[in-house]
């Protein structure tokens, strides 16, 4: 298999990454500090990283702000987007910072550096908790949940659920700490968020247990027959939202970063398919977009891809 994989990376792919510039809206620092506490807004910054703003928080899942997600800059891609919705410094005070796994695309050194000042707390799957403490991060702001665990902060309800994926930044740390999917749930809203991972009799079971779901953000993207224990297809995300019993469902996990061997928009073409024959309702915005879940009849739909 590492064999096969190695011969298969050494390919060029047509379209790996977009020919033209990356659409990005960008986000004004003044407006966000003054989101009023009754909003429910959810803006995407790219591949798995959003804020959300709901009951007055301020949630951010999988800050990967940086340029490249890999231990040194000639280790991997860059960023197709040449700039952010917003800078971090720009970012007013984060309630919430969630994460859902160790990996270099989710949990980024230079981010968390810029973050930690204004973050009141971070949550995690187990054993995370031990890199943030490495970077400086004050114990007693880290919050470590294992599979099927939950913790209150006022009226929210977080819980750490199962995935299907690894984990691991060096040589010889794989599988040392955990991994997971997310489930935020406030007076107003119930959310989840897949993390990364494989398709599995998991998202049926999530379901059960906490759905149905608002809004999931489901992963879909970096994926290849050789590792679709890890990553989902695109085919697979459909039904994985169907499984947690999703009311609306957005592709995460795609359009920002060369991780695999597909067409850059592949991801969100291929689930727009599948997901019409599931009937399962999909959004699609731009990075940047701030979508209002109370605003159900202006949802972005546009296939802002094409051409690109």
């Amino acid at each position: 298999m590492p064999g096969e994989i190695m011969r298969e990376f050494s390919k060029t792919i047509p379209g790996q990454v977009p020919d033209g510039i990356i659409p990005v809206d960008k986000l004004d620092s003044l407006k966000i500090t003054k989101t009023p506490p009754e909003a429910n807004l959810i803006t995407w910054f790219g591949h798995s990283a959003f804020l959300i703003e709901i009951d007055g928080k301020k949630i951010l899942l999988d800050p990967m702000l940086g340029e490249v997600p890999a231990p040194h800059p000639l280790l991997g891609s860059s960023r197709f987007n040449k700039e952010l919705p917003i800078e971090i410094e720009k970012l007013p005070a984060i309630d919430i910072v969630i994460i859902s796994h160790d990996h270099y695309d989710h949990l980024d050194y230079g981010s968390i550096q810029k973050l930690k000042g204004k973050v009141k707390d971070f949550y995690m799957p187990l054993g995370v908790g031990n890199h943030l403490r490495e970077w400086g991060i004050d114990s007693n702001k880290i919050h470590e949940l294992n599979w099927w665990e939950e913790s209150k902060i006022g009226n929210f309800n977080i819980v750490c659920a199962p995935s299907r994926h690894f984990s691991g930044r060096g040589l010889f740390d794989r599988m040392s700490t955990l991994w997971g999917s997310w489930i935020i749930q406030s007076d107003s809203l119930n959310l989840y968020f897949s993390g990364d991972g494989g398709y599995g009799p998991h998202f049926k079971e999530i379901g059960e247990k906490y759905g149905p779901f608002d809004f999931a953000m489901m992963e879909c993207g970096q994926y290849n027959e050789n590792w679709s224990e890890i990553h989902m297809m695109p085919e697979q995300t459909a039904q994985a939202a169907v499984d947690v019993n999703a009311k609306l469902m957005m592709p995460i996990h795609w359009g920002s970063f060369k991780l695999a061997l597909h067409n850059w928009s592949d991801p969100v073409v291929r689930l727009q398919i599948a997901a019409k024959e599931l009937n399962q309702d999909m959004l699609t915005p731009k990075i940047g977009q701030s979508i209002n879940l109370d605003d159900t009849e202006n949802f972005p739909q546009t296939k802002w891809w094409e051409g690109l």
